[in-house]
């Protein structure tokens, strides 16, 4: 009870004046510190357990497997594994899809496949945790074609399904496959409910088809304070700030309370849109009003708003006056402001951002070609180099950027990835091949830039 009221404090006195414990005490707590983000907690609790004499069963083992999420240590769910096998539970069809969740969201997808095809008897919890799977690690092919293959067996998809289908089809963008997902929420009775009906209107937006998401929201029987966020955020996508300020005033008159990710969204609306002033304004009233809990989230996208905007000394002062009286400055706020000394040429804050941004986040790729892309604008090219050669010694992966493009001709979603030479190899449409000819008659290069 304690734990489920989010007092795990109380739990735990609770738990060390009990004269007598058994496994369902342990698996109680552990699942108290779990549900309240306590994993390190949670660790110290399971080894205590051993030293104790308690034997883990299955309920300890998917309690511990969610804690895999949290550390992405492979090792960590491989030894969970380990223990699975040689107590022979891997007849439990519950800790074999929550073995598979947790290789899924350590994007160790290869060993979460493995685990699948070793289930002999997949029910729809199996099925729908693969397609999530699949979905996280940035699969939406494969994971579109497991639930093809789902729906060639006895098993029928639940809200559960669906939603992880409509990510997927998210993930890609394709918007023949997302009016095709819609069809079967429809067919499954699924469409009027709240929570898939806002999938749909997410998964519309991402695939730029705006008028679907709007049509989707006006038609949703019961609309809460989630969906409504929702389209503040399909506006905010899709170049439409001024919209989105308008909702956000719009849900007010409605009764609903406005939470921190529709305020997010509205924030992150005025900065992609341009809406500066706006922005600004938004966001002071919120800390006057205390309309939401404001975190650092919050502050990072005003940031990100000021510095997009130019404004870069400002964002420098927001950053400071975080680091007294707010929330500490993280590494999505010194990323703003170092995109935004790139694009507008402050080399001398931007070495200072670089500086926080690698300590804060050593294994991230973006800091690093942020840095590098900043220094090469200005024509620092020796620091550029720098940057390029920390990110290769520290052995970071770098995760490519890429472009969807939705032609019309063949009704197919093409992917433009940064430095791959197989594009050429994509077969394009005689209107795409006419457009890329007269984008590249209008372009215009800036001499001084070019360095062989």
């Amino acid at each position: 009870m304690y734990a489920k009221c989010d007092d795990i404090e109380s739990a735990s006195k609770v738990f060390r004046e009990m004269p007598m414990r058994n496994n369902v005490s342990w698996n109680s707590l552990l699942a108290g510190f779990i549900s309240n983000e306590k994993y390190p907690e949670a660790l110290l609790l399971f080894d205590s357990m051993s030293k104790e004499g308690i034997e883990a069963d299955e309920v300890t083992l998917v309690n511990l497997l969610q804690t895999c999420k949290h550390f992405c240590d492979p090792i960590h769910c491989k030894c969970i594994h380990s223990v699975i096998i040689r107590r022979g539970y891997e007849v439990n069809d519950l800790v074999l899809s929550s073995l598979i969740d947790a290789y899924a969201k350590g994007n160790l997808i290869t060993f979460a496949w493995n685990v699948f095809n070793q289930v002999k008897r997949r029910d729809t919890v199996t099925w729908s945790t693969m397609i999530a799977g699949f979905t996280h690690c940035g699969m939406p092919d494969e994971a579109i074609a497991v639930f093809r293959e789902m729906n060639k067996t006895q098993n029928k998809p639940n809200a559960i399904t669906v939603l992880n289908l409509l990510e997927a089809c998210s993930v890609s963008a394709e918007l023949k496959r997302s009016k095709s997902a819609h069809a079967v929420a429809i067919r499954r009775g699924l469409a009027p409910d709240v929570a898939v009906g806002t999938a749909i209107l997410d998964m519309y937006s991402k695939c730029g088809a705006i008028e679907s998401s709007e049509r989707v929201f006006e038609q949703l029987p019961q609309s809460n304070i989630i969906s409504w966020g929702a389209m503040i955020a399909a506006y905010g996508m899709n170049g439409l700030p001024h919209s989105a300020v308008a909702l956000f005033h719009e849900l007010k008159t409605h009764g609903l309370k406005p939470n921190p990710v529709t305020t997010l969204s509205v924030l992150s609306a005025c900065s992609h849109g341009g809406l500066i002033e706006e922005g600004l304004l938004f966001f002071e009233k919120l800390v006057k009003d205390d309309v939401g809990e404001l975190r650092l989230e919050h502050y990072s996208c005003v940031v990100d708003l000021l510095a997009r905007g130019g404004k870069l000394d400002i964002a420098m002062e927001l950053i400071k006056k975080m680091a007294v009286s707010g929330p500490n400055p993280g590494a999505s706020a010194w990323g703003a402001l170092l995109s935004g000394c790139r694009s507008h040429g402050n080399r001398e804050l931007g070495s200072a951002a670089v500086s926080r941004l690698v300590e804060l986040e050593p294994c991230r790729s973006a800091g690093y070609l942020l840095a590098s892309s900043m220094y090469a604008a200005g024509g620092c090219w020796s620091d550029a180099g720098r940057m390029r050669w920390l990110l290769k010694e520290r052995g970071v992966r770098m995760v490519a950027g890429y472009s969807l493009v939705h032609v019309s001709s063949n009704n197919k979603a093409f992917k433009f990835v940064a430095g791959d030479d197989n594009n050429k190899h994509y077969p394009f449409s005689s209107e795409l091949c006419l457009v890329s000819g007269q984008l590249h008659s209008c372009m215009k290069f800036d001499d001084t830039r070019i360095h062989i």
